[in-house]
């Protein structure tokens, strides 16, 4: 089957890329499982502290979510502030906006190691109901009222500011959130990496983790022996330990790219990134050269549609009717692991660490889990135990049924879409 990434726009964009070959010993402090924005973070937070470092990951670089996603820099996780706050007191809630909302890492790490990603300002939510709207404005005020970030309320007769469709009913713009190419700043980091020291093994897929003192690693007919072991494996983590795979289910995501848009400019003018707020959302941005990168859809099956740019077509003509026969160059996709809650998983089983559900809303917050996994390692755990106690269940099921019945939940919600 054709990898759907292989004709993917981030792929086609990105920088040139090969680590470090590598003869010697497979002993390390750390050893990392996933080459995506969480295991490379980790990795390079744990060099920093001075832990030597190898990092395996089965494809190449920036191949599964870290790779192919919408490149939307949403500040958060998936529940918002109010709802934290509601489930978890005010103590909790306050370390956990600290973390999600006024942490901003990625920034942090482009700064830092003069990544060229892309880096583009503002992000807006836009109501696709006026029940919609009315929670964002009571959400925003929340924000503001109670933390002090501040976002910007559109209402529906000024949403053209932002954006040339008259499907929405007003929305929130964040100016703290962003975009960018994902994949090049996944090869940024990587890069950052192995300045500081990382030993990066593209193609060796991690078969088994041994917990011991220290631990082993399996990777195909070699083993690496470790003090320490992290598996930021996200969508296959399963693949590596059955247990936690048991807490996730994979969604496939597709993207588009058009040709480059004359009338770019006229269709997003403020040149934010857009998500709606649908539970099967529409997301979309301008890249760097003026195409419009939208994703729409999603598939419960493992198989990705014969054509994906037809799959995602009809989703971006009905948000901009005026673009709806313009050439698409680019189609590709990929899975987001969704959790029960939505809400990531992080936490450590003995000398392994994992990180990984990040349910589509981690672009920003994987690579801040990696370092506060590195955090955790070196003996500073009071940050990575705030998301370590977040709630978490695996899915019901067993292997066989797990999957089937999280895809009747999912379609339920997604039928709400379409009935209102």
């Amino acid at each position: 089957m054709t990898d759907p990434l292989a004709n993917s726009y981030y792929a086609a964009t990105a920088y040139p890329w090969r680590p470090r070959a590598f003869d010697g010993d497979y002993r390390c402090d750390v050893a990392v499982i996933g080459g995506g924005f969480t295991g490379l973070s980790a990795a390079l937070a744990c060099a920093e502290r001075g832990f030597s470092v190898m990092l395996v990951e089965a494809e190449t670089i920036g191949f599964g979510a870290s790779g192919r996603n919408g490149g939307q820099l949403i500040p958060g996780l998936r529940w918002s502030a109010s709802e934290m706050e509601a489930e978890f007191g005010r103590e909790r809630a306050d370390a956990l906006f600290d973390l999600c909302w006024r942490d901003n890492r990625v920034q942090a790490r482009i700064a830092k190691h003069g990544i060229d990603c892309d880096l583009k300002a503002g992000h807006l939510e836009a109501a696709w109901t006026p029940k919609d709207f009315a929670a964002m404005h009571r959400e925003a005020e929340f924000l503001d009222s109670r933390f002090g970030y501040p976002t910007r309320i559109i209402e529906r007769a000024d949403m053209d500011a932002h954006i040339a469709s008259p499907l929405y009913h007003g929305g929130v713009y964040d100016a703290h959130a962003g975009h960018f190419h994902p994949l090049n700043y996944a090869i940024g980091l990587a890069r950052a990496a192995e300045a500081a020291g990382v030993v990066i093994l593209e193609g060796r897929r991690a078969d088994l983790i041994l917990d011991g003192n220290p631990g082993e690693l399996f990777i195909g007919d070699a083993t690496i022996a470790a003090r320490y072991i992290i598996n930021a494996a996200d969508s296959w983590i399963g693949d590596v330990d059955p247990d936690l795979g048991r807490y996730t289910v994979p969604i496939m995501n597709y993207n588009i790219a058009t040709a480059p848009l004359v009338s770019a400019d006229a269709l997003l003018p403020s040149d934010a990134a857009v998500a709606d707020s649908r539970f099967v959302l529409n997301y979309f941005r301008l890249s760097a050269d003026r195409r419009l990168i939208f994703g729409g859809g999603e598939r419960y099956s493992q198989t990705p549609p014969r054509d994906i740019a037809a799959f995602v077509r009809p989703f971006m003509a009905e948000v901009f009717p005026q673009i709806a026969d313009t050439p698409i160059d680019y189609g590709w996709g990929g899975a987001v692991a969704v959790t029960m809650n939505r809400l990531p998983h992080i936490g450590r089983r003995g000398n392994v660490f994992f990180a990984h559900g990040f349910s589509g809303h981690g672009a920003l917050v994987t690579t801040l889990s990696g370092e506060l996994v590195a955090d955790a390692l070196a003996g500073t755990a009071e940050r990575f135990d705030v998301f370590a106690a977040l709630p978490s269940s695996p899915f019901p099921g067993g292997k066989w049924l797990r999957r089937p019945l999280a895809t009747l939940g999912l379609l339920w919600y997604a039928l709400k879409d379409r009935i209102g």
